[in-house]
Order: C-alpha cells, then sequence, then structure tokens
C-alpha cells in the first residue's frame, strides 16, 4: 500500500488520491500554499490525513519565521471546515512554534524548521499508534465469521496509518475471523467504490462494491452484521459528522436491528460543541455532483445540492471504538471519561505482532 504521506528531501509528497485506483502518483509540496490547495482538492482527504498534511504545511512555513507560520495557519484552517483533526493538528503546531520562539531568546542557535519538523513527524506516528490501538479495542465487536458494510474511505489513505475503521477490518483478517467486506460506492466522489475496494483488495479481503441505494436491500437479505464507520467530528454528546450518506445506513441499522459503530481517534472528538446541530458541514462545488469522473450526467440548469457530510444522532450510534477504549451510551459522560485517560501506546506492540504475524496461534487475540 503507498504511503498517502510522505516527507522526503524537506519537501511534502502527497499521493494523489483522486488519480487512484488506476494511478499511482504523488505531488510535491513545497510551500504551504501548495498543501493548502491540496487539502481543498482533496489529493489528500480523510480527517486523521488532513491534520497530518496541514502540520506538514506549517513545516514548510517555517523558513518564514513565526509571522510566516502564523499566515500559513490561517489559509489551512480555511480548506476543509469540518474536520475537526486539522484544528487539532493546527493548534498543536502553533503552540509549538510560539514556545520555540520564546526559548530562541535564550539560545538563537535553534532552528524553528527542526524543531517543528519534530512535532509533525510526532503528530504522524502518534496517529500511527492509535490506529493500532483503535483495531485492537475494535475486535470485540467482531464475530468470527461476519459481513461487514462500511461507507467511504477510513484507511490508510484517509489516516497516515492502517485505518480507522479499516484497520478494525484489516486486524479482523489478519487474526484469522472470515471477514467478507461490501464498500458503499459513496456518490459523488466515489471514495468507497474507488479506495476503500482498492485498499482491502491490496489486502487480499474478500470485498464487493455496491452503489449506495443498495445497502437496505442487502440489510433485507441478511448480508450485513456490522457496519463501520470513520468519523470527521464528534460532537460531545456522541453525535457525529461523516461522509455523507452515512446518516442512511445508521438509520437503516436501526431499522434491521445492525450494529453501528463509529471509528475515530479521540482527536476527531470535538468536547466544545454540545451537539451536530454545531457541527459546520462544508459545502462542495455543485459539479461534483453533476459529473462522474469528468463526464455530465445532467443539464447544468439544473440545481445540484453537494453537503460533503451528514450528521449521525449519537443514539443511532451502538458505540464509538478509540483509542481509549470502546465508549457507550450515555456518550456525554463516556466522552468526558476517556479524554482523561492516559492511554498505553505500549498496547500498540501487541497490534504490531498480530499484523504482522496473523495473530496468535488458535487464531484469536
Amino acid at each position: 500500500m503507498p504511503d498517502p504521506i510522505k516527507w522526503e528531501d524537506g519537501s511534502l509528497y502527497l499521493l494523489d488520491q483522486r488519480r487512484i485506483p488506476f494511478e499511482v502518483e504523488y505531488l510535491k509540496c513545497t510551500n504551504y500554499q501548495d498543501v493548502a490547495e491540496a487539502i481543498e482538492k482533496m489529493i489528500v482527504r480523510g480527517a486523521p490525513a488532513i491534520g497530518i498534511a496541514a502540520a506538514y504545511g506549517i513545516v514548510l512555513a517555517s523558513h518564514g519565521g513565526l509571522p510566516m507560520v502564523k499566515e500559513a495557519i490561517s489559509r489551512l484552517s480555511k480548506t476543509r471546515p469540518t474536520a475537526v483533526n486539522l484544528f487539532w493538528a493546527l493548534e498543536k503546531m502553533e503552540r509549538a512554534a510560539t514556545d520555540f520562539h520564546d526559548a530562541t531568546a535564550k539560545d538563537p542557535r535553534l532552528i524553528l524548521k527542526d524543531h517543528l519538523l519534530e512535532v509533525a513527524m510526532g503528530i504522524h506516528e502518534e496517529e500511527r499508534q492509535i490506529e493500532k490501538l483503535i483495531a485492537l479495542h475494535g475486535q470485540s465487536i467482531v464475530p468470527p465469521n461476519c459481513q461487514v458494510l462500511t461507507h467511504c474511505n477510513a484507511g490508510a489513505l484517509a489516516t497516515g496509518g492502517i485505518g480507522t475503521a479499516l484497520g478494525v477490518i484489516r486486524m479482523a483478517q489478519k487474526i484469522g475471523k472470515a471477514i467478507k467486506v461490501y464498500c458503499d460506492e459513496t456518490r459523488p466522489l466515489l471514495q468507497g467504490a474507488r479506495l476503500s475496494s482498492w485498499e482491502l483488495w491490496m489486502d487480499g479481503l474478500d470485498v464487493t462494491v455496491i452503489c449506495d441505494d443498495m445497502a437496505a436491500f442487502l440489510m433485507k437479505k441478511g448480508k450485513v452484521d456490522l457496519v463501520i464507520v470513520g468519523a470527521d467530528r464528534i460532537a460531545s454528546n456522541g453525535d457525529t459528522a461523516n461522509k455523507i450518506g452515512t446518516y442512511n445506513l445508521a438509520v437503516l441499522c436501526k431499522y434491521h436491528g445492525i450494529p453501528f459503530y463509529v471509528a475515530a481517534p479521540r482527536s476527531t472528538i470535538d468536547c466544545s460543541i454540545k451537539d451536530g446541530e454545531a457541527i459546520p458541514i462544508e459545502e462542495r462545488d455543485p459539479d461534483e455532483v453533476r459529473t462522474v469522473r469528468g463526464v455530465k450526467i445532467f443539464l447544468e440548469d439544473i440545481p445540484a445540492w453537494n453537503p460533503a457530510f451528514d450528521v449521525t444522532p449519537g443514539d443511532l450510534i451502538s458505540g464509538i471504538i478509540t483509542e481509549a477504549g470502546i465508549l457507550k451510551a450515555p456518550y456525554r459522560e463516556s466522552i468526558e471519561t476517556a479524554m482523561r485517560i492516559d492511554v498505553n501506546f505500549e498496547d500498540a506492540h501487541w497490534a504490531d505482532s498480530y499484523l504482522k504475524q496473523g495473530g496468535s496461534e488458535d487464531g484469536g487475540i
């Protein structure tokens, strides 16, 4: 699997996800404007990956000192309003730059870029470890034989690690569970069809793509045991914003009695907002709806609505899988508790062994 985010020789390289699965091509970013445009054009996408890319974007701005860092933060913060990981990473980078600026008064030999690169790489590596823990915790909700439906792409391409929702699925397969995966195509940009199915196929999983409007019939036929999706922002009451179409699945799961889980790092939780009504929903260019891979499918004279995300109420969510464990309703209390937990990343080494060796001798954790 190609690494979606690479730092090499002082530049940031982003895998152009618009071209997958037919081409694997990287965009070289040499300044923060390149990174901002890559995020807006969805060359890089997925809440955790956006945050990581933005952190490296701040490194690229560091040659201009603190003033340019602040300029870059302002620009990058306007790229994708829904993904809270973006703001989490930018806040961390701004704090690091400000603290470093104060430290240079005592030791002018210190170099801002070196310091910020270390912080950005730390954010990147922490996300990798977090996803391994999410995959571990998620195994408790995946039965030995499981048909899973997922929406959009919450895999390595979206996160920089093994993925959140897809990380749970990947580990389930590695430890010997019989997994069948259905990927919603995810209109209008087809992240499920183009990205998730490709990732899973590359890993040797049994994967089938379905149109978004086939999910209800698939459930009725008894072919879905579990739905796992990612998240772009989670409110303090558990309401969750994710790629448009996620709410549909949650409603369908409620009717059919199917567990519906969200997998996301704690950095996706926004404790400053009380419910999903306060989550800003990005609206993108209507031409994304009017076209499929560049081919127009209806007249430009007809309006199109293109919200990039919808919000699933917490009472439709069976649990939120985080690095601190699986959170359950009432979410306001479980989220508050989870945010205080000091996570032991040593447990991520267990995940490494399962991912590399295929689990324990009896095929379980």
